[in-house]
């Protein structure tokens, strides 16, 4: 079996964001690390603004790669912090920056098969066709097993709330 290491630590790597979805993926990989004995590895993907093609064609880019890694790292330290707060999550854990589109860095960060790849399934119903392009592609190209967790009930009473002020607003606006 090829990348197979029966000896190297069970890891649990899961993809952060800060969005709720994520969010409710961190909360699912702790749990499963813990359950496993394995590590947790948080990674937040990133790209410059406009992506790498957008940042090879400006000059001022180049400058900016230093500023733009350092704040991933901070957004997801703060994704961590407010997880976690100051504790640990009761598992070794290995925080991870990584520099590209999020469902190819996961999959290459999650790179041995007795790895798990912890995903948030993005959402449900309409706005599905739209949503849920990292975990497709994680589901397609993985060679570890994959755990899609579906969003977080509070998230889509999160949602409808914010529909029904959003209508609300615009006909207050419209004078109806």
């Amino acid at each position: 079996m090829s990348g197979y290491d029966a000896s190297a630590t069970a890891r649990v790597v899961v993809g952060v964001s800060g969005s709720l979805g994520s969010v409710t993926a961190l909360r699912r990989a702790a749990a499963l690390a813990r359950r496993l004995g394995a590590e947790l590895w948080p990674v937040l993907a990133w790209e410059p603004p406009g992506g790498d093609s957008a940042a090879r064609r400006s000059p001022a880019a180049g400058l900016l790669v230093d500023d733009w890694q350092r704040l991933a790292g901070q957004r997801l330290a703060s994704v961590l912090e407010e997880i976690f707060g100051g504790d640990t999550p009761g598992v070794p854990m290995h925080a991870v920056i990584v520099r590209g589109a999020p469902g190819p860095a996961l999959v290459a960060t999650a790179n041995r098969e007795n790895d798990v790849l912890v995903v948030g399934a993005g959402r449900r119903g309409l706005q599905r066709a739209f949503s849920g392009r990292v975990s497709r592609h994680c589901l397609a190209h993985a060679v570890c097993p994959v755990l899609a967790v579906p969003p977080s009930p509070l998230e889509s009473q999160l949602l409808a709330v914010h529909r029904r002020n959003t209508w609300h607003l615009r006909m207050d606006i419209r004078g109806l």
